[in-house]
């Protein structure tokens, strides 16, 4: 008999970009706007790490097949 599993996948992706500014949190500000306008696009090309968590379905005591 077979058991049916929920598996999770999470992806990150990275890029990493250079950006002039007055201190860090101008930096990092700047990024963010540029993020959000689209001036950075992260894609499959900015894959870093793909995680797989797999859980069994647990079925309730009233379950008939």
């Amino acid at each position: 008999m077979k058991t049916t599993y929920k598996v999770n996948i999470v992806e990150t992706l990275q890029m990493e970009v250079e950006i002039e500014a007055d201190n860090a949190a101008d930096a990092k500000l700047l990024a963010m706007v540029g993020r959000q306008d689209g001036k950075y696009v992260l894609d499959s090309s900015n894959l870093k790490n793909v995680n797989f968590t797999v859980q069994r379905t647990e079925r309730g005591r009233n379950y008939v097949r």
